[in-house]
């Protein structure tokens, strides 16, 4: 487990499970040529992206970014469409931590597409039941408006498997919340209606987490957007704002999905100064 610490938070990336998606719709309008030079693809133009939540530690609370994939949630066919070929052993990580997942107080849900809310129910004597059983699940009021009320579009993403037992846990938030002193959550849209954006400062030093805006490293110039995006040109003038933010407050940025960093910094060139590599 890589670990990353910051002032006086500690990021540790727990596994989650992996997917392999089409790099075409992962990059969107992107020729192939151009994105395969800066991500892995395979021979049938598929492209890691990994599943891991991310546990925020601050000395008081156990606080999850994502929630994973999930075990058991997915047929045989979901699993070859999407590529799956590993799901989540997030309860052994957090046993290696001391923790169970009876620990977690917090889960920020940055959207709720299946490949992010999988985790958040677990199969338990034939029936669906919240995996964190204590906690407090935060996701924007928009996102969850349209989780339980998908239209013709987002139905293929938004699944009642991974609302339905949490329901009495969430707490939807409108525009922005602070979940702490030191930790935001921003509502952005542009991947989905409802998407949002997380932000950390502790002593002066910045994270951010700008989930499946900037999927992965190779998504950093604000153009490169996915064809799963809802509203392309918002993702775009999200990332425009926060990676220009991003780069000039020397902040880190963190990811869920990256096969290759689990967090980075950029200079104003683009390059990468400061890193952590997935092991």
């Amino acid at each position: 487990m890589e670990t990353l610490k910051v002032g006086k938070i500690t990021l540790t990336w727990l596994n989650g499970g992996v997917t392999h998606l089409d790099g075409g719709a992962m990059f969107g309008v992107v020729p192939r040529p151009l994105w395969s030079k800066k991500y892995e693809v395979n021979e049938l133009n598929q492209i890691q992206l990994r599943t891991d939540p991310i546990l925020i530690q601050d000395g008081n609370r156990n606080i999850l970014i994502e929630s994973g994939i999930g075990n058991g949630k997915m047929s045989d066919k979901l699993k070859r469409n999407f590529g799956v070929i590993e799901e989540s052993s997030i309860e052994k990580d957090l046993d290696k931590l001391g923790l169970t997942t009876k620990d977690i107080h917090i889960v920020l849900m940055t959207h709720m597409h299946f490949d992010h809310a999988c985790g958040l129910t677990k199969w338990k004597n034939g029936k669906l039941v919240p995996t964190f059983e204590n906690a407090t699940i935060i996701t924007s009021k928009v996102e969850w408006d349209e989780m339980r009320n998908p239209n013709i579009r987002s139905r293929n993403t938004y699944w009642k498997e991974n609302w339905e037992a949490i329901s009495e846990m969430v707490n939807p938030f409108n525009d922005h919340i602070s979940i702490t002193d030191e930790i935001e959550m921003i509502h952005t849209g542009g991947h989905s209606d409802g998407h949002s954006i997380i932000v950390l400062t502790s002593e002066n030093e910045r994270i951010l987490h700008m989930a499946d805006l900037m999927p992965t490293h190779a998504h950093q110039n604000p153009l490169w957007v996915m064809a799963y995006d809802d509203y392309p040109m918002q993702s775009i003038k999200e990332k425009q704002r926060w990676i220009e933010k991003g780069v000039q407050d020397h902040s880190w940025f963190i990811f869920y999905h990256d096969a290759e960093y689990r967090a980075l910094k950029w200079n104003e060139n683009g390059e990468i100064t400061d890193s952590v590599k997935r092991s």
